[in-house]
């Protein structure tokens, strides 16, 4: 489903690039957005939720802003069609109260992913019995019923490992990541470290692990993803996720950051080669 629908063609990537365009445009014919509120008779922070793609365009919204603008066809009209694909629903829809809003979107479209994790396992390499665990303990008061869906939907999210053209993942792993891991029980630990080796042969999935020893260092603040994407018009985005909610950071200051402390991680992480020893040696232990 991912593969042949929504790989390469996220409603979230679509609203994001349409969301820049129109900010472009709004510059380029010297409107400010006080002045282009005025005369849609919108609020002005309707216009900057359009510009930043927090809610979606319809393609007749787009139309009076390009005629405002002095868009002309054919540019006119990749807007419009743009408008009109941002507001399709991805294979996520039916789970808005599962993940982080774009979140899906964003991962479906994206050509690298760089995670940093100090506590779970990274949701894409999960196993059934691990999700089930990680959420009953996150979501102590959630029903079966409710759990029963957050796994479906976890497990959904997999399905781009095994895309024609999956992305590039690397995971750096805490350490404390596998002794949790180990903590959980034998049976559950087996399961989900012997998925943990399985998934680190995958041709573009890289895993490392930060040892203990290593100290202090750049991702003490805590957990973070960083995802890149095949066209130029799409800069990166960095995601960081806790209790309150999740927050994206698309400012190149912002990602710039996180970019950083990526580096600095790989630099005292283990090599692949060691990160396996490890993982070798840990399910040797259940």
């Amino acid at each position: 489903m991912i593969d042949s629908v929504d790989r390469g063609n996220s409603p979230t990537m679509r609203r994001r690039r349409l969301a820049a365009m129109l900010r472009g445009a709004r510059a380029d014919s010297g409107l400010t957005r006080e002045q282009v509120a005025d005369h849609m008779e919108w609020s002005v922070s309707k216009l900057y939720r359009l510009e930043y793609g927090r809610t979606s365009a319809s393609w007749r919204d787009v139309r009076e802003l390009c005629e405002l603008y002095g868009v002309r066809s054919p540019d006119k009209d990749a807007l419009m069609q743009l408008a009109r694909d941002s507001r399709k629903r991805g294979w996520w829809s039916e789970y808005e109260d599962v993940f982080p809003r774009n979140f899906p979107g964003f991962e479906a479209e994206a050509s690298v992913i760089r995670s940093y994790e100090t506590e779970l396992v990274p949701g894409l390499l999960q196993t059934e019995d691990y999700a089930r665990a990680v959420i009953r303990a996150l979501v102590p008061a959630a029903s079966g019923d409710e759990i029963d869906r957050r796994v479906a939907a976890r497990l959904a999210r997999q399905a781009i490992l095994d895309v024609a053209e999956p992305p590039e993942i690397t995971y750096i792993l805490n350490e404390a990541v596998l002794i949790r891991c180990l903590a959980a029980g034998r049976d559950l630990a087996a399961g989900q470290l012997a998925a943990l080796r399985t998934a680190s042969e995958r041709p573009h999935v890289t895993i490392r692990v930060l040892p203990h020893d290593t100290g202090l260092h750049a991702g003490m603040e805590g957990a973070f993803v960083i995802m890149s994407f095949p066209e130029a018009a799409d800069p990166d985005v960095a995601h960081v996720e806790g209790l309150m909610g999740s927050l994206f950071v698309e400012s190149v200051e912002g990602v710039g950051r996180y970019t950083l402390a990526w580096e600095r991680l790989s630099d005292v992480a283990l090599t692949v080669g060691e990160s396996r020893e490890l993982l070798d040696a840990e399910l040797k232990r259940v």
